[in-house]
């Protein structure tokens, strides 16, 4: 009976996580460029369970009664890089990647170095006149450098090619890609997600061939409609488990306050 309240109590765990995973999904609709990810659950190893009886004129005899499954346990998050709806907003700072990679862009904290990677392109300009994420995250180009487009006005090609009003210069957006050969979310599985929708990655960076789309912006990926229909089954199980609980509980208390007190 203590074993079947651990079993349900295992239940609450992965529920209560899997609600998480998707109430994030939920907040993060309108994020342009997230990514949804997907709690996957498991169940422990199933434990063989055995009677011994005394059989008459012989010794004990072993009957296989049949396994019982201890609960089920956190396997792993995974996350869904399925490409989002393109739309276009007319911004000349939003660009949108239609196709497998990521933005490169880099935290300006003076001292680091540490490239991080983005499906979001809600970029702005900020006061210096460098192209940045709605963080302040600096946006690079594909010498690692900073993009300073002043107050001009720019353009981008297919390419990502920036090319500068008035200076007649022109940069290139580094976006890259991993595992190229490999499909889309296999390739991705070294990416770790690090908050404000940046991921970053041991894997080595690869040029993407992403089509570059200036005045556009990706949409999140995630379902709405999906998302309930798992918040209610989550809750549902929550509260079958919760159930479960109480039974035992009430069970527990009756065999020590009737059981137990019989004589």
């Amino acid at each position: 009976m203590i074993r079947g309240l651990y079993t349900a109590i295992s239940g609450l765990i992965t529920q209560e996580a899997k609600m998480d995973v998707i109430t994030n999904n939920m907040s993060n609709v309108n994020t342009a460029g997230f990514k949804g990810d997907d709690l996957k659950i498991k169940k422990f190893d199933d434990v063989l369970l055995q009677s011994y009886d005394r059989l008459k004129g012989k010794g004990a005899g072993k009957t296989t009664i049949g396994s019982i499954s201890l609960g089920s346990r956190i396997d792993e998050t995974t996350t869904s890089f399925e490409q989002g709806e393109i739309q276009t907003t007319g911004k000349q700072t939003d660009f949108a990647l239609d196709g497998r990679g990521f933005f490169t862009v880099q935290k300006d904290n003076g001292t680091s170095t540490q490239k991080y990677y983005t499906r979001d392109g809600n970029f702005h300009v900020d006061s210096k006149g460098t192209l940045v994420t709605n963080n302040g995250d600096a946006v690079l180009d594909s010498n690692g450098n900073s993009i300073n487009v002043g107050s001009n006005k720019f353009s981008s090609d297919a390419e990502g090619n920036i090319t500068i009003a008035n200076n007649e210069t022109s940069v290139k957006l580094a976006v890259v890609d991993f595992n190229t050969n490999i499909s889309t979310n296999n390739a991705y599985k070294n990416l770790l997600k690090v908050g404000d929708n940046l991921y970053t990655s041991n894997e080595v960076a690869q040029t993407s061939n992403a089509a570059v789309r200036q005045n556009s912006s990706e949409k999140s990926n995630v379902n709405v409609i999906t998302q309930m229909i798992d918040m209610m089954n989550t809750m549902r199980t929550f509260e079958t488990n919760q159930k479960v609980i109480q039974a035992i509980d009430q069970t527990l208390g009756r065999a020590v306050n009737e059981v137990g007190t019989v004589r």
